[in-house]
């Protein structure tokens, strides 16, 4: 895996963010392809069905729903990734902290770990794209990054 990983012009740049391994950028990019072919990480997302989608039912309307129409395989392995990032990454770690206890509508543990799949998603497609290594600095916009220093 490792040796067809290096082939890419990318594994370099996506092996430098903290928490991703051989095994699991391997499974993600044969799921996946070239991220960098995407416009925006947001087809990747739809990619692995983590598009949302109305939750009703004739008159109940209950809300939105991750759709679960694209690759079942890529958002398992995306799942591994934000777990293992959430124990291992400090941003991906303050995100997924924030989003559970933050004051307006906080989610629940796999809702977080969602959203964190999603900006592993954009990191990837980010990176593959700039073909830039890893910076902690660069990870939140100043919004987010205003967000999770009031909730600290």
């Amino acid at each position: 895996m490792e040796a067809a990983l290096q082939k890419t012009d990318y594994a370099g740049f996506l092996l430098s963010i903290k928490g991703i391994g051989v095994v699991t950028l391997a499974a993600c990019l044969g799921e996946l392809g070239n991220p960098a072919r995407f416009e925006n990480p947001r087809q990747m997302s739809r990619m692995a069905g983590y598009n949302l989608v109305e939750d009703s039912s004739g008159k109940n309307k209950s809300g939105t729903k991750i759709s679960k129409r694209g690759r079942k395989n890529l958002r398992s392995v995306l799942y591994q990734m934000a777990l293992i990032m959430v124990a291992t990454n400090d941003e991906m770690k303050q995100l997924y902290h924030y989003l559970k206890t933050r004051e307006e509508a906080p989610l629940r543990k796999m809702q977080a770990l969602i959203v964190v799949s999603k900006k592993i998603l954009a990191l990837i497609h980010a990176l593959a794209k700039k073909k830039e290594n890893y910076d902690p600095g660069k990870v939140f916009g100043p919004v987010r990054r205003e967000q999770l220093k009031a909730a600290a």
